[in-house]
């Protein structure tokens, strides 16, 4: 037997899913506080003093948390080619936009403090703003988008084709629905950066932080639960005409799919992924009471389990479609007809079992390392080597 053939194809499409899934989630749950606190940065910090205090509770990791961001990118691109392609021609626009709103935010933190000018430090606070609030609106508007389908078709050579021009495209994914889901994902990481404010920092940040993350967090469960309720009444859900072939060729046109019901049949299917929403509520419910306890961990542990619960959600609910078409459902990329050749899989989950232990214990021993409060002493003490 061939060494790759040790474990069959549909398992490792299976594992890939899940492993992709993974590190979005580790993505949302460390970039995202990361993103949280510079949407919070204008709002929480009153004077130069507290703004450099904010900024360096995330100075020294948002580097390190990037590297999910990368991993996940990097990991669509080479175990589901077609979900990379087709994605990136449908979302050019928007990702231009996040990636420019990400390129801004290094740059922010390396100028900022360059010069002790008032209106020029001003200005880099409010890019630090854009760098976590435009992405956390665009990636929610793209899960909104994904969970209706996205309007593209496949042609007989595999070749994605969209309806309308680049900029009819990007306002497209303006919709009511995506922009919801959009909200939702601010709310939820601004809610993740104050509880990081509050374990990081100290003094009227905190009380502000804890002021703006009780508000982000009613909203997120509020829009979340709206989301449902939508999605239940006013989505299309999709699924296989046929019982769909989990170990055969890439090919999604190979497959025949409809559109139509509800996405929440997959609960009567597979009443356990019901674990995920019941998360993400109960752990908005619990960052609340956190909160008004003032408990610094335990609010950020909470939250961490809100983000976990809701980004899990989506996936869990489509499970096995992973991009839908909506002018053509049978060109919809699933699991089981979107992946990179057994050979590929196998090869990357080898490269994955050495490298990802490796990353997690480099991030944890960097955590342990960094571990305590961001002072004002901090601050005056180090005028010139902090951000």
């Amino acid at each position: 037997m061939i060494l790759h053939e040790l474990i069959g194809f549909a398992e490792l499409r299976m594992i890939w899913w899940g492993l992709m899934g993974v590190l979005l989630i580790g993505f949302a749950l460390t970039d995202g506080f990361d993103m949280g606190v510079g949407a919070l940065l204008p709002f929480v910090a009153k004077n130069d003093t507290e703004r450099r205090m904010v900024i360096n509770t995330v100075g020294p990791v948002w580097e390190g948390n990037q590297v999910w961001f990368i991993l996940g990118g990097g990991a669509i691109f080479a175990a589901w080619p077609p979900l990379y392609a087709v994605s990136f021609s449908g979302f050019y626009l928007a990702m231009f936009v996040v990636l420019a709103a990400l390129i801004v935010r290094p740059v922010a933190f390396k100028y900022r403090s360059k010069r002790d000018d008032v209106r020029w430090r001003t200005t880099w606070d409010w890019a630090l703003f854009a760098g976590g609030f435009v992405p956390a609106l665009i990636f929610g508007v793209a899960v909104g988008n994904v969970l209706q389908g996205v309007p593209f078709h496949l042609t007989p050579e595999l070749l994605s084709i969209y309806e309308g021009g680049a900029f009819g495209k990007f306002f497209g994914l303006l919709n009511p629905f995506a922009l919801l889901t959009g909200v939702v994902s601010v709310a939820m990481l601004v809610m993740h950066g104050s509880a990081w404010l509050g374990l990081k920092s100290e003094g009227d940040i905190v009380v502000r932080a804890r002021k703006y993350g009780s508000i982000a967090a009613i909203v997120a469960g509020v829009g979340y639960a709206l989301a449902g309720v939508w999605l239940m009444t006013g989505v299309d859900g999709y699924a296989f005409v046929n019982e769909a072939v989990k170990d055969g060729p890439s090919n999604p046109l190979m497959s025949e799919i409809a559109k139509g019901g509800s996405w929440i049949t997959s609960y009567a299917d597979r009443p356990w992924i019901a674990i995920a929403p019941i998360m993400g509520f109960a752990g908005v419910a619990l960052v609340l009471v956190s909160i008004r306890l003032k408990l610094e961990v335990i609010t950020l542990l909470f939250s961490k389990m809100a983000i976990l619960g809701m980004v899990a959600s989506v996936g869990l609910t489509m499970f096995p479609f992973i991009l839908p078409s909506s002018t053509d459902p049978n060109s919809s990329l699933t699991v089981w007809d979107a992946s990179s050749s057994h050979l590929t899989l196998f090869i990357m989950l080898f490269v994955a079992a050495i490298f990802m232990p490796i990353i997690l214990s480099y991030t944890a021993w960097v955590y342990k390392v960094l571990w305590g409060k961001v002072t004002e002493n901090d601050i005056n003490e180090n005028s010139h080597s902090l951000y």
